[in-house]
This record gives structure tokens, sequence and C-alpha cells, in this order.
């Protein structure tokens, strides 16, 4: 008799995790979306203004970065004027799914390095249910730790980011869950020295901040095919350390579980929300417990749209009022990091 694999949690076309502990991250949704989960290649020559390359920072870990060098003339009227401000940026998938090669990263994050104009650093994290919280969050941090080594001077040295990035102009992004790293890698960051390098500001863009018990907006708001309520419990089940809940810190740290706010050494940030996002509520809830903790956070709001809707290349090209919220997020975006 032959043995057959029996699947025992999946997760709305994303996922599936078999009893042999196989986890199979094919894509069985609608075939039209299938091209934005699609890995891009590199290419180190620049298409549409932009250049790619994939670099292994840590030989140990096999953990790798996507660098974007945008095309770009020195401005001859500032100071340091062709170096560019270096964006690390830690995508989304509610820690479970997805990779800094999707299409739909390299589509929004070239636009990104071109508008700014910027380098941006894109990791691939360790996913879970195999990596479990705090995985991904080491990962960011230690892609920052290769930054400070490449501006120390120290063994290592990549010409993209040693020629062409201002060190002194960090700043992290992140989407979604990737939202959550840029408050950790942050957080962590603020206790150690950086030296010559400076993080400039973090820039979490509909950051997975939520709770155990349901906010009015995850009620009331419509589901999207980048987020559901299923999708928020199953993928946070996977990824927290097993037997904690949503109140935990990554999940919620303006909850009564998380360091206080005010404790915290953190850069400026622009915090990106969406109008008719499942999750606004609670990411609002972080915006106020920032700005009573005294922290120096700005908020963007897109009216009309749900979460990541700018990832949705779709919806991006169809819809007006789609594409014209996602140049308003890249521009809120571009002005921030001008202004850091």
């Amino acid at each position: 008799m032959v043995y057959q694999k029996k699947i025992v949690e999946e997760v709305s076309g994303w996922l599936r995790i078999f009893d042999d502990g196989w986890v199979d991250r094919t894509w069985i949704g609608p075939p039209q979306v299938k091209f934005m989960a699609e890995p891009v290649p590199p290419h180190e020559e620049f298409i549409e203004g932009v250049a790619i390359r994939d670099v292994t920072i840590d030989e140990n870990s096999g953990l790798s970065v996507r660098i974007y060098l945008p095309q770009h003339e020195p401005d001859h009227y500032t100071d340091n004027s062709d170096k560019l401000p270096l964006i690390v940026h830690f995508h989304g998938g509610g820690f479970c799914i997805s990779q800094a090669d999707w299409y739909m990263y390299y589509y929004i994050y070239s636009r990104l390095a071109r508008s700014a104009p910027a380098i941006v650093v894109s990791v691939y994290l360790r996913l879970a249910p195999e990596h479990r919280l705090p995985a991904a969050i080491d990962d960011g941090f230690s892609a920052l730790m290769w930054l400070r080594a490449l501006a120390q001077g120290q063994e290592s040295y990549e010409p993209w980011l040693n020629n062409h990035g201002d060190f002194n102009r960090v700043f992290l992004i992140g989407d979604s869950s990737g939202g959550n790293l840029v408050h950790h890698v942050a957080a962590r960051a603020g206790q150690v020295d950086l030296s010559p390098m400076r993080l400039a500001g973090g820039i979490p863009v509909h950051p997975g901040f939520v709770r155990s018990e349901r906010s009015k907006s995850e009620m009331e708001q419509p589901e999207s095919p980048f987020l559901t309520l299923d999708m928020v419990d199953r993928f946070l089940k996977l990824a927290l350390p097993k037997g904690c809940t949503k109140d935990h810190p990554f999940t919620c740290p303006m909850g009564h579980a998380a360091p206080p706010l005010d404790s915290l050494n953190l850069p400026p940030f622009l915090l990106c929300v969406a109008e008719a996002d499942l999750i606004r509520d609670t990411e609002m809830e972080y915006y106020e417990a920032m700005k009573k903790a005294n922290k120096d956070v700005e908020l963007l709001i897109n009216p009309g749209v749900g979460h990541s809707f700018y990832l949705n290349k779709i919806a991006v090209d169809m819809d007006p009022h789609t594409a014209a919220q996602t140049t308003g997020l890249l521009e809120g975006i571009v002005e921030f990091i001008k202004k850091h």
C-alpha cells in the first residue's frame, strides 16, 4: 500500500503543510495572479533604470539580500552629491510566505529606487513555520549589521553599496508583516552603536500589528486577496513562538506584554495606513501609543484602498484610484526620505 501524505494545515491557496512536516508554498489560487508571486532573476545591467544583484551576506547561515541600484546622475549642487540613501526592505507574507525576488516586490521597489532615488536592499527572510519568530527579526537585524560592517570598511566590501550608498542615511521599510520587522529591528538597533552608519528612519507600511481581541475594522472591513482574517489567524499561529497569542510583542508592540514604547530608542517613523485595511484600527492604536510615548511618528493614510493595495499590479494597472493612491504612497515615502 502506498502511503499518501495528508495536508494538516492549509492557508487560502498560499500554503499547505503535510503530516510529514513538508511545506508547499506553490500558489494554487486564481492563475491570473500567479505572475505576481513569480521570481524575477537578477540583472546587473540597467533595465528601465534599475540594476539588480543578489548577494550572500552570511556564508554560515546563507542569508542573502537583493540590491536594487538605480541609474542616477550625481547632483553637483549638494555635498556628498553622488551618494544615495539606503533603504533596507523586509517583505511581507505573514512571516510564512513570499520571497524578496517576487515580481510584486520587484515592480514596486524598482519604482521606489528610481523615484527616490535610493539603493534598496531587500532581505531574503527565513519563513515560518520552519523558522518561527524571532528568526525573521534576527535576519533583518543581521542585514543591518552587515551594512554597518560595510560602512566601517571591515573585511566585507560590496561595490554597489560602498561606491554609491550613503551610510549616514539608512532607512528601514517593510510591507505588512515586514512592517512589524521595521519596529523590532529599529528597537534592537537602538541598543547598539551603529557608527559610522546612521539609522535615519523607519517606514512600516500596513504593518501586521494585531491583538487577540478582534478590532472593529477586522469585523467591518472587506477582506482582500492580500489579507483575510483566516490568513491573519493561521499565519500568525504558525509564525509566533509556540503557545503564544497575537498579544505577543512581535505582533502587538503597543500592548501590555511589550516593552514600553517610551523606553525604546527609535528613529523617526512614517506609518503608512490604508483606510480600508482589515487591521487599520490596531495600526492606529500603535500610532496613538507612539504619539503618547513622544516618538517622532508621522502618519500617511491612503483613502479607499485596502491592505497592501500597491503590491497588486493588476489593480494598479486597471483601477485609476489604486494607481493614484500608489503614486501618492510612493511620493509620501520619498518626501519622508528626503526630509531625513
